[in-house]
Parts: structure tokens; sequence; C-alpha cells
């Protein structure tokens, strides 16, 4: 169910409201939010859930409370993030995808992004796109020529697109029994079609793997080629081919389909606001003037770069962040028993009223402080927060950046007519099944001219997070 207005959102002078579910007005049975969870993730949410600070409910045997303030937020993914085994793993994976090594990932971004632009610009003009699914093959390639190097065989990045593609349709977010209280080694019901797309998964990934190894990363650009080369920082050893397929599947699970949502989700949200899309035009032809955008372009391209973070925060990718309570713990004056589900929502938290001006307008601006300071930290999460915080977080957000600014210098993008955007989450948060548009080229827009690629050096992050 959609709220009130329309599914395809409302547009009135204070700004596009673009859409979302229906808010209950009462809270829901635990069943009742089970039931509409299985479908929407995002659905059981009542009114008051956008405004409160923290609440705890029981859901069948599980507490589960929920952090929807600044303060809470830090506490429980910041002051009370306890240590795992993700730490360690985290100090072997983050130097591969670090900022610094941007200038590597960049031009395989506008590359890639530059033969899309080939090919719509052969379209009819008005043809019509899934910009869904247009989006999750750009980032797909994107996400696989970095992990894998630029020679990944076509038929090899297909088949990984497809399995994962099969994965998202057959996996469900809900453990039923869980929540029923019954321990991890309860064997779990899965479809038979989780494991099937897992195993195809799991063998193009360990060809790929096999075949770095014997002939090592010519390129020295690609993540898998520093995966193979890593070692623990406490022992030394390599890491074995098991661990090395398991982080490339983490790798391009938070690379492709979060970043190829974000940016049909911007596409939708432009087609609604006319002037925000002309501010945007007229950034990419001051800054750029017609050519393609490098590493260099990212700090310059502020307001494109704010579209994507008022993007993030209206949808953002994960929308809903949890984690267990490993001790007894106090928060705000109440008790967290070990066992506890914890979480933070960023679907709440960035829409919570008393956080946001206007929290359900697309108004980019706010993120170039032009109403009032910019977002804090602790309620702008969309890449987790905290020793959590997303890896792969400057990757993401440049190859958002680079794509937008890359095609909208050449296209615009419509909804098409009759069609209803509405945003669901199984596993991730998505514009539905697909996203409808027509095509339209630019007044004068030609298509942005390549530049010769910078060599592979390290590169401040352009965000300034060193």
């Amino acid at each position: 169910m959609i709220h009130s207005s329309t599914a395809s959102g409302v547009k009135n002078p204070g700004g596009f409201i673009p859409p979302f579910p229906h808010r209950w007005p009462h809270a829901l049975s635990p069943w009742q939010r089970l039931r509409l969870a299985r479908k929407n993730l995002i659905a059981p949410f009542e009114a008051a859930a956008f405004e409160f600070d923290f609440v705890s409910v029981k859901v069948l045997t599980k507490r589960v409370f929920v952090c929807n303030s600044p303060q809470t937020v830090q506490w429980a993914f910041g002051i009370k993030n306890e240590v795992f085994e993700w730490r360690k793993r985290r100090r072997i994976v983050a130097p591969i995808i670090h900022a610094s090594r941007l200038s590597a990932f960049a031009p395989v971004m506008t590359e890639t992004a530059l033969a899309l632009g080939e090919r719509w610009s052969r379209l009819p003009a008005g043809a019509t796109i899934d910009a869904l699914s247009e989006m999750a093959a750009l980032t797909a390639e994107i996400i696989c020529r970095s992990i894998f190097g630029r020679e990944l065989r076509q038929e090899q990045a297909r088949a990984v697109v497809e399995g994962f593609n099969q994965f998202q349709r057959a996996v469900s977010r809900i453990d039923l029994l869980s929540l029923l209280g019954l321990p991890d080694w309860v064997p779990r019901l899965r479809r038979v079609e989780v494991y099937r797309s897992a195993k195809r998964i799991h063998r193009v990934i360990d060809e790929i793997i096999a075949t770095q190894r014997d002939r090592g990363d010519a390129e020295g650009a690609s993540v898998i080629g520093g995966l193979i080369d890593a070692r623990d920082p406490d022992t030394g050893a390599p890491l074995d081919a098991v661990a090395v397929r398991n982080e490339a599947v983490v790798i391009f699970m938070a690379g492709h389909e979060t970043t190829a949502n974000t940016l049909a989700f911007a596409w939708y949200l432009l087609s609604q606001a006319p002037e925000v899309e002309a501010r945007l035009h007229e950034e990419l032809d001051t800054v750029l003037g017609g050519r393609a955008p490098t590493l260099a372009d990212v700090p310059k391209l502020e307001f494109t770069r704010a579209v994507v973070e008022e993007t993030l925060r209206l949808y953002p990718p994960i929308p809903i962040l949890a984690r267990e309570a490993l001790t007894d713990e106090t928060i705000v004056g109440g008790q967290v028993p070990k066992g506890s589900i914890v979480m933070v929502i960023p679907w709440l938290l960035h829409r919570n009223r008393k956080l946001w001006d206007r929290p359900d307008h697309f108004l980019p601006e706010r993120f170039l402080g032009a109403n009032g300071p910019t977002p804090d930290k602790w309620h702008y999460v969309p890449f987790s927060i905290g020793p959590r915080v997303c890896a792969g977080m400057a990757f993401g957000l440049t190859e958002a950046i680079l794509c937008v600014a890359t095609l909208a210098q050449r296209f615009t993008l419509r909804l098409a007519a009759g069609h209803e955007m509405q945003p669901i989450c199984r596993v991730s948060l998505r514009p539905g099944d697909s996203l409808p548009m027509t095509i339209h080229r630019r007044a004068g827009g030609a298509l942005p001219a390549t530049q010769e690629a910078a060599p592979v050096t390290a590169a401040a992050c352009p965000f300034g997070h060193g």
C-alpha cells in the first residue's frame, strides 16, 4: 500500500514528495508486522515510528530494540559495537577497496557508463527502457571488471550476475526460527533456488580465482588480485580460496545491487523534479563542458553528489540494519538483555521528523547546507556507521556520481505513462521489480568525449576521507 496522495508522488511548491508505503495510524500486532514484512520490509511501520527516539517491541520470543536518534545510533553502532571476526577481515579487505585506490577503479566506471550511453544513442527518441535493469547491467559490469579484472569474459560476467539475481529472488530476510528462539544449529529450510544460485556463483568465481592465481594480476588493479596477494595482518598467511571467494561475493553484492537501485531511484526522482534536474544539467555543463568526467572532477560536482546523497537518504539501499546483543546492556535508562535484536532502521531515521526539515521531500540542496547545517553523521547512515561502516562507501558514491554525470550530460529519462513507482524491500530497497522509463536526448547534448585514463596510483579520497 502507498501513502494516500498517489503512488506517483506529490508535486507541490515545497518540492517533490516521492512515494512511500502506507503509514499505519496505530501499531500493528507482531503477526501483522511479519505478514507485511515478508512481502515488503518497509511496509509494517506506523506513523509514530518516524518520531520516536528509542523503542522496544517483542516479536514472538525475541525482544527487538530500535534506535532512531543520533544518541542511540551512536550507542548501537559506535560505542557498544563489539569486536567480531569481521574486524580482522576488514583489516585485510579495506585497503584493497580503499578510497586511495579509486584512481584505478574510476576509469572503469566512466568507460562502462560511456558504453551504455553509446547504446542508448542508437535507440529511437522516446524509446522505453527498464531503468532498473539498465542500471543493474551497468553496475554489474563495473563491479565485475573492478573485482575480476578487465579481461573478464562476457559469459562469466553474465553467469555471476544471473546467479546473484536468482539468489535475490529466492532468498528471504525473515528468519522465523530465530524469532521463535531456536538456536542457529537448527537447520533452516531454504528454497532449492537459493542453493542452486549460490552453487552457480561459487563455481564461476572459483574458476576466475584459479585463473588469476595461475597467471597473476597483470593489471595490478583487480580486487581478486588484491585478495590473492593479501596477507593476514597477524600471521602473514594468505587467504585460502574459500575466503577469497567469500570476500569477492560480499564486495559484489555491496557494489552491484545497492548502487544499481540508487541510480534507478535517482533517475526516477530527477524525472519528477524538473528544477532539480535543470540545476544538475547546469552544473554538468559548467564543470565538464561536454567531456567525460574523471575522478578529479568528483569534488567539483557538488550538486551531483547532493542528488545522490538525497536519493540515498530517501531510499537507503539497506533500509534495516540489525545486530544481536552479545551481553546484557543498558541504554537510555533501559535494559537490553543478551540475545536481543538491536536495530538501526535508516528508513525511519532518514525520515525522522525531529531530525529533518520536510523529511519526505526530495531536496538535494539540504546536503549543501542550504536549509541549515548539513546532516549529522549519526542520523544519516546509508552505508552504516561506526566501526562497521561499509568499506566500499567511497567506491559506491564515486560510481554513482560518475555514472550520473556521464549519462545525464546527454540524456533525460521520463517515467513511462501509467507506471507508478512503488519502493519495495526484500533484500535491498528497490523501485519495484522494474522501472519503465522513456529515454530522450538532451538538446545539444553530445556524448561525452573520452579522456586518456590516468596512471594507476594511490590518490586522496575525493570526499576528504583521507
